[in-house]
């Protein structure tokens, strides 16, 4: 483990970014907020918030971002919550649109409903301790995962957070929770 705190890119679009930069903090790792691509340099790992994926690609269209972007992540720590699950996935539907494609998930826009139809939720999942707290806010769904693709906690039999090596995508929002645990296993997969 290093002897420094890691420096954490946030994707600052929008979103809540600050409550990730929060986390972050209070687990001893220094939060770096990015918004261009420059800002990349330097971070240990990367979040990218949830969001309006459609608004965060119109953003990451500008200063080749998105080109960067796909670069960095098939390297480096990266983990999506929400509209970051959808840009990481290699495949989005409902409708088609421009991802990352680094994640083998195939994830549905929206698929739980409309902000009304938000949710939290208390499941088990496979991170050590009690039931996770789940936070859902227009949420994503993945309906398939490549054979590399680990299943850490699924709701209605679908999953909601996986990792695949360098990677770690949540549906929910763990920043709006208490329960650190999801952005520490994030920390644990850089060192």
């Amino acid at each position: 483990m290093s002897s420094r705190p890691f420096t954490i890119g946030v994707l600052a679009l929008q979103g809540a970014y600050e409550a990730h930069a929060k986390t972050l903090r209070a687990l001893g790792a220094t939060p770096k907020l990015v918004r261009r691509p420059a800002d990349l340099e330097g971070i240990d790992g990367l979040i990218m918030p949830g969001g309006e994926s459609t608004t965060m690609l119109k953003f990451l269209e500008r200063h080749n971002f998105f080109d960067t972007l796909k670069t960095f992540v098939q390297t480096t720590p990266t983990f999506g919550t929400c509209a970051g699950a959808i840009l990481l996935a290699k495949c989005v539907e409902n409708p088609a649109q421009k991802s990352l494609a680094a994640l083998d998930i195939t994830v549905e826009r929206n698929a739980y409903g409309r902000q009304i139809d938000s949710t939290i939720l208390t499941a088990p999942t496979k991170l050590e301790g009690a039931p996770l707290e789940m936070v859902f806010i227009r949420a994503p769904r993945i309906t398939q995962t490549g054979s590399e693709v680990e299943i850490l906690a699924s709701r209605d039999e679908y999953p909601v957070l996986v990792r695949q090596g360098h990677l770690l995508a949540a549906t929910f929002h763990p920043e709006l929770s208490s329960d650190h645990r999801v952005h520490q296993l994030f920390l644990n997969l850089i060192g």
